[in-house]
C-alpha cells in the first residue's frame, strides 16, 4: 500500500492528499514530526541524507523523493511506483 510521508503544516502534502483522496487511490499518512527515529531516517536517507522533506511517497519498497506539489509531478511518481491511475 502507497504511504505517504508528510507534515500537518505542509502545504504541498494537504494537496497531495487531497489529490491522492480526489483519485480514490489508498493510502498510509504517517506524520514525519511524530514518527520513529528509524522511520524519520529512513526519508532522510531517500531525499540525500541531509534532511526529511514531505510529501515524500513509499510503494513497496520504492521510494519517490519529497517535492512541491504538481499533478503531472505526483502522476509521474504514481506511475514509477507501479499505482495504476484511472
Amino acid at each position: 500500500m502507497l504511504t505517504v510521508y508528510g507534515a500537518a503544516w505542509c502545504p504541498h502534502c494537504t494537496q497531495t492528499v487531497s489529490y491522492l483522496e480526489q483519485k480514490k487511490i489508498d493510502f498510509t499518512y504517517v506524520d514525519i514530526e511524530s514518527a520513529p527515529d528509524d522511520v524519520v531516517q529512513q526519508v532522510i536517507e531517500v531525499n540525500g541524507g541531509d534532511d526529511w522533506v514531505v510529501p515524500t511517497l513509499e510503494n513497496d519498497g520504492k521510494w519517490c523523493r519529497g517535492k512541491v506539489f504538481s499533478r503531472r509531478d505526483i502522476d509521474s511518481d504514481l506511475k514509477a511506483l507501479g499505482l495504476k491511475l484511472d
